[in-house]
């Protein structure tokens, strides 16, 4: 095909509705834009002026699959700002909680609305006739990471237990014991689903990509919970307070979504990829194995790939969840009070939520009130580098001889395998051929 017009309206599951515009013109493209047009819903505004301690609690209403991450983020940055030091026994708490929202969200995309499209279906449904048992395990597992959020937030979404300063409630021992028996037995299942992932023929797309992401200061850790910003182009850190050195945020004339970009690149990524690519080092040694047998190795620059570091970060978090558990039980649980400020000012705070890097950043006044905000959402941080790739894919596409629906679909895989805030449906796109 040498001219042929994608005009896609109202792109869903972005958290608001998006089009897409792909215009090929004697083999040229001519237009190519992934434009968010939904209204902007002014977090940034509202947040000013309300007392620091409520911040958590509204933060988190910006994502229902990413509840936790916000709230994490929130509360880094506020005790950033106010100078507060969690204990250990809320880090510890705080990490289990974010390791069970990362596998509740990776178990949603890669297994309810990413596996239809290799098993050539268009949603989960006909697989609980054809494939009844990976449902099942996909059930299983999604309970699993709910249950370890409600465990330690008070509810399965929307956290009500995560202060700044620390947490109004803690989980009882026969809870987290109950909660380890659970993840242990939990390992055959992921195992069956890796075995069924092995078989897909993922899309060969490669791009040179900057990966952007947190990586643990000294600690061994893979990061999720806190780290320094570093890339696969400049592996140097930078803190998070220095976020504006590392990412740099731009408004597009055909998104209401702003665009970023870095000191080195046009376009970078974020997400699971993103520290697979970085922190391999750092994966749990089932995770690594895990990896190795779906043919997954750092630096892999193909997006589709996004969705086979989902799958390894989730043994990953299992493993380390249940190593967690233990050390909390030998460490034992006290009710502890919220700990409180020790001056105010301004702090930024970032957390790996599942779609990738989520950085808050809060000035606070010597009342305790919030002067600014500024939220740099992984989703907006990937928009430019998804772009960049259906540019690189398009072409790709128009030489393969394939249909016009297969083509359709080919781009439903791409922007899917970013993950952006998929939450419903499994038809991504509604393409328009011309």
């Amino acid at each position: 095909m040498k001219n042929v017009t994608i005009d896609v309206k109202h792109v869903t599951r972005v958290e608001g509705h998006g089009n897409i515009s792909v215009r090929v013109e004697d083999g040229e493209i001519t237009k190519l834009h992934l434009a968010i047009v939904e209204s902007p819903r002014f977090f940034e505004s509202f947040l000013r002026g309300r007392h620091y301690s409520e911040a958590p609690h509204i933060t988190c209403r910006i994502c229902g699959i990413c509840s936790v991450a916000h709230t994490t983020a929130t509360v880094n940055a506020m005790e950033a700002a106010l100078e507060i030091e969690p204990s250990e026994q809320s880090v510890k708490l705080r990490k289990l909680i974010v390791f069970g929202e990362e596998m509740q969200s990776h178990i949603l995309h890669v297994l309810f609305l990413a596996v239809p499209d290799f098993l050539g279906v268009g949603s989960v449904f006909p697989l609980a006739k054809t494939h009844p048992d990976v449902v099942r395990i996909a059930l299983r597992l999604k309970r699993l990471s709910n249950d370890i959020c409600g465990m330690v937030g008070g509810r399965h979404i929307h956290p009500i237990a995560c202060h700044v300063g620390g947490l109004t409630h803690i989980p009882r021992d026969e809870e987290l014991i109950d909660l380890k028996r659970r993840c242990e037995a939990a390992r055959s299942d992921l195992e069956v689903v890796a075995e069924t992932y092995a078989r897909f023929n993922i899309p060969d797309l490669t791009r040179d990509t900057e990966y952007v992401c947190l990586k643990a200061t000294g600690n061994g850790e893979y990061a999720f919970y806190n780290g320094n910003i570093v890339s696969t182009k400049d592996p140097k850190p930078t803190k998070v307070a220095d976020y504006r050195k590392r990412i740099i945020e731009e408004v597009v004339q055909h998104s209401t979504a702003k665009h970023a970009r870095s000191q080195r690149s046009p376009s970078y990524a974020v997400g699971a990829l993103a520290r697979f690519n970085n922190n391999y080092d750092e994966l749990h040694p089932t995770a690594k194995k895990a990896a190795e047998n779906l043919g997954l190795r750092p630096v892999n620059c193909n997006p589709f790939h996004n969705n086979t570091a989902q799958l390894v970060e989730v043994v990953h978090c299992l493993e380390s969840a249940i190593e967690l558990i233990d050390e909390i039980l030998t460490r034992g649980l006290k009710v502890e009070p919220l700990r409180q400020p020790t001056k105010y000012g301004q702090g930024a705070g970032a957390v790996e939520a599942p779609r990738g890097i989520l950085i808050h950043d809060f000035g606070v006044d010597s009342k305790g009130y919030i002067e600014g905000a500024n939220l740099i959402i992984p989703t907006n941080q990937n928009l430019a580098n998804i772009e960049a790739d259906m540019r690189a894919y398009v072409p790709q596409l128009l030489e393969s001889g394939l249909s016009k629906q297969e083509m359709t679909l080919q781009l439903e895989m791409l922007v899917r395998a970013y993950d952006p805030c998929i939450s419903c449906s499994t038809h991504f796109l509604d393409v328009k051929w011309e």
